[in-house]
């Protein structure tokens, strides 16, 4: 079986796509995958490394308004469909798998066109429209939370085997996996630990929260390993803080791509909602401080409200995050111990670990459908 992922854009597109591909080939080595992404986006960091092919089309970025941008988007969706439809020629595919974004809709397009079996997964509580649009081409589609459309089959996010493999760990075992995860980042052992990242569209504002809030975190004994994104949007010159060695840590890294180690070493977490974000999170049961990106359709607080509805964590607005507020919500969930750990059993109670063999099902279900009919 040959397995074409259109998956580009943002991790949030390609992470499930990749962690269905390991999937996939790990139950049947022979299965070939082909990644199709675009040429600038962050898929061409994490596609090879995983050991996929990915071939590259022009990317249709649909605009969400009335504007002469809508005008040129039919021009620009035919150039792409039709950059699809070579590949498809090229590799034919048994079955193509579509994750939303910006090669989505050609993608989904193109096999329609050419009558390729096509399985449709949306991330988000508020389905985009490439994942709107291919739903309806489709009997094959799936969704992580319900809602986010109609007649999709409610599976959850596929995630990466390492944090399934965390998730399933005892507690015994995750308390020698946060012990080595601290001491990879150069943590403390005992000391309460914050993770903060904002991803790569929303690390300024947290940046510029963190950089205001770094002395008070310090004044109250919370270290922080802080993933500021690779370009440290909304940090000045004076970033990283010095540090006194009485001091408790203060790490920040630009990445990280074992981010099992990350949620491994925290007690505590700042971050975005993106839909990956908020299903880690909740099959970890790791208590977090959501902060929903403010752009495109609100799918953020829909992703969040889950875990906030059920007490894993809590939400506050982009437009209201500030430094003295996020220290003293910090260090009050901190310093009560039993109910972080409430909240963390909160946060697991909406977790799905089975996801990815769930979406291997339909996508091996589609296939041989297609090669029969």
């Amino acid at each position: 079986m040959k397995v074409l992922l259109a998956a580009g854009g943002s991790a949030g597109h390609i992470e499930p796509a990749l962690t269905l591909a390991d999937t996939l080939t790990a139950e049947d080595p022979g299965i070939e995958v082909v990644v199709v992404g675009t040429d600038r986006g962050i898929e061409n960091d994490l596609v090879p490394p995983r050991g996929y092919r990915l071939e590259t089309v022009p990317a249709t970025a649909l605009p969400r308004r009335v504007n002469t941008d809508l005008v040129r988007a039919p021009y620009r969706v035919g150039v792409s469909v039709r950059a699809v439809s070579k590949l498809l020629s090229d590799e034919a595919p048994d079955v193509v798998v579509g994750f939303g974004g910006y090669v989505a809709l050609p993608a989904y397009l193109a096999a329609r066109r050419r009558g390729i079996p096509l399985v449709v997964h949306e991330a988000n509580a508020h389905a985009g429209i490439a994942n709107r649009v291919g739903a309806r081409l489709t009997e094959w589609v799936a969704q992580a939370v319900p809602g986010s459309i109609k007649q999709a089959a409610t599976i959850g996010m596929p995630m990466r085997k390492e944090i399934r493999e965390l998730a399933h760990a005892s507690p015994e075992l995750r308390r020698t996996m946060a012990m080595a995860a601290r001491e990879h980042f150069n943590l403390a052992q005992q000391a309460p630990t914050l993770l903060v990242f904002g991803g790569s569209l929303g690390a300024r504002h947290i940046n510029e929260t963190m950089e205001q809030a770094q002395r008070q975190f310090a004044a109250q004994g919370v270290q922080i390993l802080h993933i500021t994104g690779a370009q440290g949007q909304g940090l000045t010159s004076a970033w990283p803080p010095m540090r006194q060695s009485n001091e408790p840590a203060y790490v920040s890294v630009p990445y990280v791509h074992d981010m099992h180690r990350a949620f491994a070493a925290a007690d505590l977490v700042v971050c975005r909602a993106g839909a990956t974000t908020c299903a880690e999170l909740s099959a970890l049961g790791i208590p977090a401080i959501y902060v929903p990106l403010p752009i495109g359709n609100g799918e953020q607080v829909l992703n969040a409200q889950p875990l906030i509805a059920a007490g894993g964590g809590v939400i506050v607005n982009d437009a209201d995050l500030n430094a003295t507020d996020l220290v003293a919500r910090v260090i009050g969930i901190l310093a009560d111990t039993d109910g972080l750990a409430q909240m963390g059993s909160a946060a697991r109670s909406c977790g799905v670990l089975d996801a990815d063999e769930r979406l291997a099902d339909i996508v091996r279900a589609a296939a041989t459908l297609g090669r029969h009919s």
